[in-house]
């Protein structure tokens, strides 16, 4: 008998039976996977509003791109959506209109607006910390500018705030 064949085939049918034995292993589950599998389940406590606008109506009423300026889409879902502004590659701000009904079981996100003593357009705004700007349109949607830049004044962010089409999103809340 040839013994270094035999030893070949004997290392070959080892390195099966372990390739074998470690593939059909069960799996332990890392914590990313328990945490996937417990928010898949959870459809029942759905945090968005079932009347809430859906985010891709909102596109059409963000300004179009200006003299040197981009606007670029980056979400879009139920009750919200959100655009970059950017102008020569860099990230200058983000500009977003979301349903102030869409979030259920907590304080009304309009509220905010309430004691609101300035006013962009005609409607209630509130600054948002040092970077953020927002107004309220409809008595439901929040618009809103947020500076990512230094450079990106709250001057900058009202005048964009000027620019979304603001009477469509009026005659939308209403008709909601």
């Amino acid at each position: 008998m040839n013994f270094p064949r035999a030893r070949r085939i004997f290392a070959a049918l080892l390195l099966c039976l372990l390739l074998f034995t470690t593939a059909c292993a069960p799996k332990t589950p890392t914590r990313f996977d328990q945490a996937q599998q417990e928010s898949s389940q959870q459809r029942s406590g759905q945090a968005v509003a079932k009347d809430a606008t859906q985010g891709g109506e909102f596109n059409k009423f963000f300004p179009s791109a200006q003299a040197g300026y981009q606007r670029v889409f980056t979400q879009e879902k139920k009750g919200f959506a959100e655009a970059k502004l950017k102008k020569d590659g860099k990230d200058l701000a983000v500009i977003s209109v979301n349903d102030t009904q869409a979030v259920k079981g907590s304080a009304n996100p309009a509220a905010k607006f309430v004691n609101s003593s300035k006013t962009i357009a005609g409607y209630p705004a509130v600054s948002q910390g040092t970077t953020g700007t927002a107004i309220l349109v409809g008595n439901r949607y929040q618009v809103k500018v947020q500076s990512r830049d230094p450079s990106f004044t709250e001057a900058e962010r009202e005048a964009w705030l000027q620019k979304f089409n603001l009477d469509g999103l009026t005659r939308l809340a209403k008709a909601q």
